[in-house]
């Protein structure tokens, strides 16, 4: 009898390990996704440094001597509207910061999520993360993911520069979104 207590036992404790152990994830079946879509859109990305109510704020300043910005950091919170003019519907803003990044020309690291607040993508996210040499014509930086609507999304944003002030830095830029997502 013992000995059958001993062996139930034991298949109790070895069902309750394997249980616990490393069933932690799953693979699911890609076919329960919805058809993957491209979505096309563009936005302007008001940069504003001057001012009253700055949404670009310098935490921390280039390395002395630096002609390029290198090694500043500005946090931004800029608006995102459907055209060019500041005060054009505002469809959400951008969030994150740019970096002096480049040495020997003027180059950001760009970190930024791109937060949607009207219409059907109101909650929905993408995120923005790489170069930006703001004196090219067009830059391209790649999205490397998104939130709500935009969960899984990759795909790139084009920047063009529409609008620059050279006294006080404030500038407005045309980003064209191209994201594949489900």
């Amino acid at each position: 009898m013992a000995k059958l207590i001993f062996f139930i036992s034991l298949q109790i404790l070895l069902a309750v390990v394997h249980s616990t152990g490393d069933n932690f994830a799953r693979t699911i079946d890609r076919k329960l996704h919805r058809k993957e879509k491209l979505t096309h859109f563009k936005v302007y990305w008001h940069d504003i440094l001057s001012g009253p109510n700055p949404t670009s704020i310098m935490i921390h300043p280039p390395v002395t001597n630096s002609t390029t910005y290198f090694g500043g950091i500005t946090m931004i919170d800029n608006a995102l509207t459907a055209k060019v003019p500041t005060n054009s519907t505002l469809v959400g803003q951008a969030q994150g910061f740019y970096a002096g990044a480049a040495q020997k020309e003027l180059g950001f690291l760009m970190a930024m999520n791109f937060v949607f607040k009207t219409g059907k993508y109101n909650g929905s996210t993408i995120t923005v993360l790489g170069r930006n040499t703001p004196f090219s014509e067009v830059r391209e930086m790649p999205i490397v993911g998104g939130s709500g609507l935009f969960r899984f999304a990759r795909g790139y944003v084009e920047a063009r520069t529409k609008w620059f002030n050279l006294k006080n830095g404030d500038a407005t830029v045309e980003y064209t979104c191209y994201i594949l997502h489900y």
